[in-house]
């Protein structure tokens, strides 16, 4: 179950955000808001709870 603070990555080959990895904001409707961040940019994006898989999140 994906919810809000869970790190997922977008499992969608189509999507230009393939492979990202993100923190989920918030769930509606089916839908998940996930915030990207990476160096000099965030981005909030919308995605169908079916093209995310929650990761456990990773060191750097």
């Amino acid at each position: 179950m994906i919810l809000p603070g869970a790190t997922v990555i977008v499992k969608n080959p189509d999507d230009i955000y393939y492979r990202f990895q993100g923190i989920v904001q918030r769930v509606t409707d089916g839908k998940a808001a996930v915030l990207f961040e990476g160096g000099n940019w965030d981005k909030l994006v919308t995605f169908n709870l079916s093209e995310l898989e929650e990761v456990s999140p990773q060191k750097k």
